[in-house]
This record gives structure tokens, sequence and C-alpha cells, in this order.
């Protein structure tokens, strides 16, 4: 039976008011289907909005108006390490796959962006980007852009893999874009943004939408920095939240409704967010696609998320009240739980439960605490080495440490066509050979022979229909071979499966 909880994190009140609350409870594990639960809590911990990130084996939490980071075990169900920082850290987000070891994104009251690799300790910071707090940050699917946005109004796109990098290019090279800096500023809004998320395609044709208390609601071409659409909005949108499949957003009210963005509301022959008729008229929201809480449940909806199969959305509200939303009937469902401090974060958590699930090949057991460098901050350092560097850029004593689970592939331990086929699928269009071999064979095609070409030089109506012959028994050819081609793939990825079955169910 499949599973699936969530993760609801609160904002701690004052001094005077909190010895009312029970237990100190800072971060809460529920599970709600099939059965509404409880599963473990943490304590310790007040969070504002976009300060909470949830991987398989810990939880982050960025505590408010403090700079220190909390991290929690989730194996041991304790707390494991309380990180300081430079900085007031105002949102985080993680750099990862929910079961695999990546990197820790924070933003700081300052306006800059500090990055920590959880399993080595490295830690990049970037010079001040935004001229106020960064108040949210996103990691698109691929793990190769980042999206900060700000009380500036400003939306800043990142490359992670150049933030990464050991090798930064020189300050000194006008030519050159500038260390740890963004690729690009969207900038649209006109006051502080309140949330930003990226879609879940791992393709070019991905976007991303932010919400802003100027009460709009922009779609967004991250790769170009053009707008794609505008939804105007009749109050400032607290929360966000992105449907798994893309055909809608929703947001989060101050009086506890929430509102559904439907992208597909207007037909069109393409996709919506690329049509230029829609793209040129903003849409604002028919009040029916608002939905609202009983009367005496209306708290701000401080954050909200959709469930794995896209049929219900939770929402936490300030008055510690966590709500489900039927998305199909468009109306409030029930209340959920109570937690009595406010819920500011919530977390879906995969589902568990199915026959074969796919296990990861990397586990960390603890995260490596970061290790501050002054140098990263006025750029000198080449890649924010720790310690001296090799010729390379890599540290000397850079370290990963984490548990390999399983062992890793070899290349030549896979069969060439599974290669190929493996690149072919997983490319985000086609492979650069394939292209090119196509376009040879193409070029072939047309391409006429020596014979045909003799064949026209000459003035005999017999000698051309020669030249046709030839030139359709040259096609016939190499459709035949294109065909064997393709059985002999076909036939040798069926046995590869086959043997690999049997081999299973041997292993079973």
């Amino acid at each position: 039976m499949l599973t699936e909880s969530f993760v609801a994190s609160t904002r701690g009140l004052e001094k005077k008011a909190q010895a009312t609350t029970a237990k100190d409870i800072g971060i809460h594990l529920h599970q709600f289907q099939p059965i509404t639960s409880l599963k473990s809590s943490f304590k310790k911990s007040s969070t504002q909005p976009n300060c909470l990130a949830v991987s398989a084996t810990h939880i982050f939490a960025a505590q408010a108006d403090k700079s220190v980071v909390h991290v929690y075990s989730r194996e041991r169900n304790n707390q494991e390490a309380i990180v300081p920082f430079q900085e007031k850290i105002t949102c985080l987000a993680l750099a990862a796959p929910y079961d695999g070891v990546g990197t820790l994104v924070l933003g700081t009251e300052g306006g800059r962006l500090i990055l920590w690799e959880l399993a080595t300790g490295r830690q990049i910071s970037t010079p001040q980007s935004h001229l106020q707090p960064v108040t949210c940050i996103a990691v698109d699917p691929t793990f190769n852009f980042l999206l900060s946005g700000s009380s500036d109004s400003n939306l800043h796109v990142w490359s992670l893999p150049s933030l990464l990098s050991f090798s930064q290019p020189s300050s000194n090279d006008p030519s050159q874009p500038r260390p740890y800096s963004p690729i690009r500023t969207l900038t649209n809004h006109r006051a502080p943004i309140n949330a930003v998320l990226f879609g879940h395609s791992a393709s070019k044709a991905n976007f991303a939408i932010s919400a802003s208390k100027d009460q709009t609601c922009v779609i967004w071409d991250y790769f170009n920095g053009t707008v794609l659409h505008i939804y105007l909005l009749s109050e400032n949108p607290l929360s966000l939240a992105l449907d798994p499949a893309d055909r809608a957003a929703y947001t989060g009210y101050s009086d506890g409704s929430v509102q559904i963005l439907d992208f597909y509301r207007q037909p069109s022959l393409i996709h919506p967010h690329y049509d230029p008729n829609q793209q040129s008229t903003p849409t604002q929201p028919p009040p029916p696609d608002r939905w609202y809480p009983p009367g005496t449940s209306s708290s701000p909806a401080l954050c909200i998320q959709i469930s794995y199969d896209s049929t219900t959305l939770l929402s936490g509200h300030e008055n510690g009240k966590c709500h489900t939303w039927n998305i199909a009937k468009g109306k409030h469902n029930t209340q959920l739980a109570d937690i009595t401090l406010p819920v500011t974060n919530l977390t879906i958590l995969p589902p568990t439960g199915f026959p074969s699930p796919r296990q990861p090949n990397i586990k960390l057991h603890n995260v490596v605490k970061p290790r501050y460098e002054s140098s990263l901050l006025d750029g000198t350092s080449s890649g924010g080495a720790i310690g001296n560097a090799t010729s390379s850029g890599i540290p000397i004593n850079y370290t990963f440490t984490a548990q390999f689970l399983s062992s890793l592939p070899h290349p030549d331990e896979t069969p060439s066509h599974l290669r190929e086929l493996d690149e072919a699928l997983n490319h985000p269009s086609f492979p650069t050979h394939m292209l090119e071999e196509g376009i040879t064979e193409l070029a072939s095609l047309n391409h006429p022979s020596s014979s045909s070409q003799h064949s026209h030089q000459g003035t005999s109506g017999n000698n051309e229909i020669d030249a046709l012959r030839h030139q359709n028994a040259t096609l016939r050819e190499q459709l035949d071979d294109a065909l064997k081609r393709q059985r002999t793939a076909v036939a040798e990825v069926l046995g590869f499966e086959k043997e690999r079955v049997r081999r299973e169910e041997d292993e079973a």
C-alpha cells in the first residue's frame, strides 16, 4: 500500500507565549494517506517561509532571524548539528535528488547566496547580488539553474555548475563574466518576491513562475529571460505551488483561501505559454477559481503543496491548522492537523510502498560542516578551495564523505548498443552522432552515383531508364541494410533483457 507523508515546520511564538505551546516542537513529520497520523517530530526549531529543505536522510531548517541552520537526522530522529553562518539566513533550497547527495543553497539578509556542499564541507559565497534580503530560492529539475528572488523585486538566474566550478574567470578580464555572478536578471515585478518555482520538465521548454506582493504571478522563459504570461491577482499571494504535471499553479492568500491558475483554460493549438495571442494579454482568474475555507478557519495560508497524484492540495495556516482541499471539486475538504503554532513550510515527501523502489547509489549519513574561507567573498580564490589547491584548481584536502550502497557501474560493462540507446532516451533532443549519421544517410540518398551521372550525359532514353533502375536498386540495398541493422539491434536488446530477467529470477 502506498503511503504519502509531509513535513511541516512552524514559527515559534514570543517567549511570553511560548510556554503555552506543547513540547517545544518545531518540525512535524505527518502521514496523511491512507491514514492521518504523526510519525515523528523535532524540537528547537523556528522557521520563516521558504526556510525548510528535506532529503531522504536529513532536514535542514534555517532559524528565524538567526544566522544558523539546524540539521536533523531522519535516521536517528534527532538534531545532528547546528551550523552557524556570518549572515542571517532568510531562505534555502536543496540542489540534489531527494535520495541523493548534493548542495544546500542559502540566501542571506545581505543579498548573497551561500552554497554548501553537504558531503565535502566546501562553502562558496557569492558577492552581494541583490540590494535587499533574498526571500526565496528554487532549483530546476536538472540541477543546472538556480533562481533567487528578493525584496528588491528582482529575480536572478544562476548557473549552478558555474558557481561550483573550481576554475572561475579572471575578474580583471572585461570580456569574461564576473566570477560568482548571475547569468541574467528578470525584472518585471514592482514589489518584493514572495515565492518562485521551476516547472518539472528537464527540457529547454521548461519555465519558471514567481509570485510577488505587486499582486501578480509571472511565468518566465528563464533560458532567454522573457515573460511568457502574467496573471493579475486580486490580493497579495503569500504562497505558491505548482501542479506536478505543470497544468496549473496555486496561490494562497491572507484570508486562508487558495486560488487555481489554470494554464489550459483558454483553448490553444499550441502550448499556452508560447501562444502569441495569450502572451500579450494578462489573465485575471475568474472568481469561481478561488476556494474559501469554512468561516471559523480563516487564517493566512502561509504555505501550500500539491499531493503526488495532483488530487489534493495541502495548506498550512498562521493559526497552526493544516487543511486539505479537493482539487477536482474545487473546495475545502477537511482539517488535517492542528499544530498550534504558525505553519510556515510544507514539504510533500515522495510516496513509499512501491513494489520495486529505486535504490540510491550513495547515502549521506552525516553532513560535513562548512569550512569558511574569507577569500571566497573577494573573489581571489579559484573555485572556493579548501586549503591549497593543485594545478587543476581542486583542493588538496577536498574529501567526499558518504556511503556507496552499490558498486558503481563501469562504462565497459554495458553493451555498446545499450549505451547508445540509453544516451538517446535520456538526451534532451537527439545525440549529435545520431544527427550526423542521419544527415549522412540522407545526403547519400540524394547524391547520384557515377553510373547515373554517366547516363545523364547520354541522349538515349534507354540509358536514362537504366540509370533509374540502378538508382532504385541502390536505394533498395541501403534500405535492406538499414532494416538488418535495426533487427539486429532489437534482437540484441531483447536478448539482453531476457538474460537480465532470467538472472533476477535465479537470484530470487
